[in-house]
């Protein structure tokens, strides 16, 4: 084992495609427990006997337990050897998709919704990780490679989770990516190597830390509040559009809800190509392009009222293709972004970063089951207007010089 891991540590000329595929499929994976709850609304509601409201906690509370374990666990890689970190992230991972397949009641699916998105967070140790090991030239492509599986497993998992709980139940969505995840956790236990920590800091020093990064960088604030923005548009959309599409006058199951998803792994292909535009020509210019688009395409769907069921659906899967694309690019441009600033912080740096992110994802889920049941779909696509062109303006006050950040 230990020439398996000297082997891909030793690498001068870029990562082994190996462990690269290896580290992109496990943040797809982890990534994707974060989701496979959102096309199965429905379906929740009807098989554990509770409301809509109610089970739109389900979604909600994952999102938020990924924004707490962001911040809380996430600096740990800093720490201790990420390798370590990985492997326990996993198994804890394993054991929540399973008690979340076992749950009897609305009450226990919540507690193991949390304790999953807390440990869900294996996906940002697994990016930084790829950062360490890149070379410097290539970072932006490694980064931009592994964030194709990451956002990937988000948008495929909408697929697969429809699929599976239309044929087998929702139980078993939950059970086989349980299984997943298990088993890549050992394989990168056998591949991957060891991180020497870059800090010996007390773990409540190490939390501290964070807040002296976010007042010492002003990038790292504005890619943050940028990126949280299109978060909320980003899951005000998927949290509510299984029920939306359940409803009049569409009447999909989850299974079609669940293939928009594949409209919007689209434009996660195009993760690497941002990457590399970003190491040639800055990420601030790529981040203003997908904030942009980001607006652009949530704004089209303000024309669905005016077409017939089967033109919306063709128009919803155009703007999810628009929008991933344009969330997915600033994520990867932001993430280049702080990575530069301090190389020996990037755990902490990437946990600011993605706290903000992940509590944005809450923020939109709440936001939009509440509009949707109050106002209706144009209610949830205002909100995703607005957040992304916030974010867009924020992208606007960037100084010129950032692009070499």
């Amino acid at each position: 084992m230990n020439a398996i891991q000297s082997t891909y540590a030793e690498k001068t000329h870029g990562l082994s495609s190996v462990l690269v595929f290896l580290l992109a499929l496990g943040a797809g994976l982890a990534a994707a427990s974060i989701y496979y709850s959102q096309p199965l609304l429905a379906l929740l509601g009807a098989d554990l006997r509770t409301s809509t409201g109610a089970v739109g906690w389900v979604p909600t509370l994952t999102q938020l337990g990924y924004a707490l374990g962001i911040l809380l666990l996430a600096p740990l890689g800093d720490r201790y050897d990420r390798r370590r970190v990985i492997v326990i992230k996993a198994g804890l991972l394993g054991a929540a998709l399973l008690l979340s397949s076992l749950s009897p009641t609305l009450g226990v699916l919540l507690v193991a919704s949390l304790a999953l998105g807390l440990v869900a967070t294996l996906a940002q140790d697994i990016v930084p990780a790829a950062a360490t090991l890149a070379p410097e030239t290539q970072r932006g492509r490694v980064v931009g490679t592994v964030m194709t599986g990451l956002l990937l497993g988000i948008l495929l998992s909408r697929v697969v989770s429809g699929f599976v709980a239309e044929h087998f139940g929702w139980r078993a969505v939950f059970a086989a990516a349980a299984v997943a995840v298990l088993l890549l956790g050992l394989a990168l236990w056998r591949v991957l190597p060891r991180f020497t920590p870059t800090s010996r800091l007390p773990y409540g020093q190490l939390i501290a830390s964070l807040f002296q990064l976010w007042r010492q960088y002003p990038e790292l604030r504005r890619a943050a509040l940028a990126q949280g923005l299109l978060s909320v548009a980003f899951s005000a959309f998927w949290s509510t559009m299984a029920v939306m599409l359940h409803g009049a006058p569409y009447h999909l199951g989850a299974s079609a809800a669940g293939a928009f998803g594949l409209a919007g792994a689209a434009g996660a292909l195009a993760a690497p190509l941002a990457g590399r535009y970003a190491d040639r020509h800055g990420p601030a210019r790529v981040s203003l392009m997908g904030a942009a688009l980001t607006a652009v395409s949530f704004a089209a769907m303000f024309f669905l009222p005016a077409l017939s069921p089967q033109n919306a659906l063709w128009l919803i899967g155009a703007s999810t293709v628009g929008f991933d694309l344009g969330i997915q690019v600033s994520l990867i441009a932001h993430q280049t972004i702080v990575y530069g600033l301090d190389p020996a912080a990037r755990s902490r740096l990437n946990a600011v970063l993605l706290s903000s992110t992940f509590v944005g994802m809450s923020m939109g889920a709440a936001l939009g089951n509440g509009l949707l049941a109050q106002v209706g779909w144009t209610g949830v696509t205002t909100l995703a207007v607005v957040a992304a062109l916030g974010a867009l303006a924020l992208r606007l006050r960037t100084p010129s010089h950032s692009d070499r950040a």
